[in-house]
């Protein structure tokens, strides 16, 4: 699926708009993750263990999104953006979301990606996200 921060897709026409689409996660800092942040954090520097649970939680809400997208029938989501909170001080909330669109090919370049895109499988008809999420009936644990 194609999926961008612009408002267009350079070479390609937005035929369809299907909408916002949206994907949310909250995610729970365990006490030993905490812990060991906060002793991270008095040197200074990147705290990796967050770094992990903040990268995880983009791409969960990014499938969601991507997921909720298909459902609608777009093969592109524009618009695209990350929001960010925090729910107490051991919950995160990350957001991802953007317009679902049906975006066509123009160029002679955007045909070629497009068509490479299908031939290895990356199209959004050949490619279903699977979101861990048990309210879309496809909990993967």
């Amino acid at each position: 699926m194609l999926i961008v921060s612009s408002d267009e897709i350079p070479g390609y026409r937005i035929d369809a708009v299907f909408g916002e689409v949206y994907g949310v996660t909250v995610r729970a800092i365990n006490i030993g993750t905490g812990m060991a942040a906060s002793i991270r954090s008095l040197n200074g520097g990147e705290v990796p263990e967050m770094t992990q649970l903040m990268v995880h939680s983009r791409n969960e809400a990014m499938s969601r999104m991507a997921w909720q997208a298909q459902q609608r029938q777009a093969n592109a989501i524009v618009a695209f953006r990350f929001s960010n909170g925090e729910l107490g001080q051991s919950w995160a909330e990350v957001c991802a979301y953007g317009t679902a669109v049906w975006a066509v090919p123009l160029t002679e370049h955007a045909k070629q990606q497009h068509e490479a895109m299908t031939r290895v499988g990356g199209m959004p008809h050949q490619v279903q996200h699977a979101p861990n999420v048990a309210e879309h009936g496809q909990a993967q644990h």
